[in-house]
């Protein structure tokens, strides 16, 4: 594979995970009151929050590895 194909597919995982990041921010943004309504009931509900907390991370940590892929910096090994 040539250097400009990894840096396309390194741009499109940043789009894919970057338009993802925002389709979540917009979705927690949007459902912000029900969320807080099942969270606030009790129980092992409080999970639902936690659960949202490790999502944003997970996809937020995948966007900004390719982002810095992209730009061709890596971790030193």
């Amino acid at each position: 594979m040539s250097t400009d194909d990894q840096k396309s597919m390194h741009v499109r995982h940043v789009l894919l995970w970057g338009l993802l990041s925002i389709g979540l921010y917009g979705l927690l943004w949007g459902f912000e009151m029900e969320i807080l309504t099942v969270s606030a009931q009790g129980r092992w509900l409080f999970i639902v929050p936690v659960g949202i907390a490790f999502l944003f991370s997970f996809v937020h940590g995948h966007c900004t590895a390719a982002f810095w892929d992209s730009l061709g910096i890596q971790a030193k090994k």
